[in-house]
């Protein structure tokens, strides 16, 4: 039951490429994309925590409990800032990069940040290069390169393959700053937080901005409500479930299949098609990220953060909410 948990919340977070390409099918702006996504997700996520009160408790343990008012005050303001700052930019790119490029090459370029994740907690010095893990960081690396130069259809995007980049980059920041946080709220709490303060930025954008356009038609409030509610508040509750019954290591490598069914429901529903070397490129990727679980002692900065599930400490479990 665990692993089905953990493979449906992947498929929920892969579908999300999907939803947005045909979102903007449907003139569906990115701007009202995102206000809309975080807006309704946070709200969500906030009757969650409404209905059950549990939820807004950390573990036992954690860093958070017994906190003094002005700590938590802290604490608060810090994940509010991952989502106004770090993670509204993240998205921001991210979709901006789905304007431009097919779903299933941004799904493997944006799935390079679990190895950027660590080489920056190698250069940072928390944590360690081991042969095993250098060698999953080179397979990585020309896996990317294929991906790259294994473009050959009309998909492919110089500024969107950048932009996809970037969102990896900015994303890789935003989980070792989670890091410094992730221990002292409640995951689903941590969660809202984050998806408050992405709301908070992007409406406070759109304003300044002269507004969002939202007379859209039904089709594109259909495919806004199937990423807030499937690919965002669905598929991190299956993923805390998965993560409960499986552990940390078995969870983040079964959310290696997320690029995967970016791929194949692309490839059903949008007619796009990765060439012979972009999925060999791909397969690599995925298998060093895999190989970069596979380990023992502590695991990388951020493996909580919420944002992906395909990250996750050896102890604890991951606010995921990408």
């Amino acid at each position: 039951m665990g692993a089905a948990l953990c493979l449906l919340s992947a498929a929920c977070f892969g579908a999300m490429a999907v939803f947005g390409k045909l979102a903007y099918d449907a003139g569906v702006s990115p701007t009202a994309l995102l206000l809309v996504r975080f807006g309704l997700a946070a709200v969500l996520l906030g009757l969650v925590l409404l209905i059950r009160p549990g939820l807004r408790r950390a573990a036992p343990g954690d860093a958070g409990g017994g906190r003094p008012a002005t700590r938590r005050g802290r604490v608060v303001a810090v994940a509010l800032g991952l989502g106004a700052i770090g993670y509204a930019t993240q998205a921001s790119l991210y979709f901006s990069a789905l304007e431009l490029m097919d779903a299933s090459l941004l799904a493997l370029i944006l799935y390079t940040y679990p190895v950027l994740v660590t080489v920056a907690a190698v250069l940072l010095g928390r944590d360690r290069l081991s042969p095993r893990r250098g060698a999953a960081l080179v397979a990585a690396s020309g896996g990317t390169l294929l991906v790259l130069l294994g473009a050959g259809g009309a998909g492919f995007h110089p500024l969107g393959a950048l932009l996809a980049f970037a969102a990896a980059v900015t994303y890789t920041v935003y989980i070792l700053v989670s890091d410094t946080v992730v221990h002292r709220l409640a995951p689903v709490a941590l969660s809202a937080l984050v998806m408050t303060g992405a709301a908070g930025t992007l409406g406070a954008r759109a304003l300044v901005t002269g507004g969002v356009d939202l007379s859209f038609g039904w089709r594109g409030w259909f495919w806004l409500a199937a990423i807030a509610v499937i690919s965002t508040v669905v598929a991190m509750l299956a993923f805390f479930a998965g993560l409960k019954r499986t552990g940390p290591s078995a969870a983040a490598i079964l959310s290696t299949f997320e690029p995967v069914v970016t791929a194949a429901l692309a490839t059903l529903t949008l007619g796009e098609a990765l060439t012979p070397a972009q999925l060999a490129g791909g397969a690599l990727v995925l298998a060093s990220v895999a190989v970069l679980q596979l380990r023992g002692g502590r695991a990388l900065p951020g493996e909580e953060a919420p944002g992906r599930p395909a990250a996750a400490r050896d102890t604890e479990p991951a606010p995921a909410a990408r």
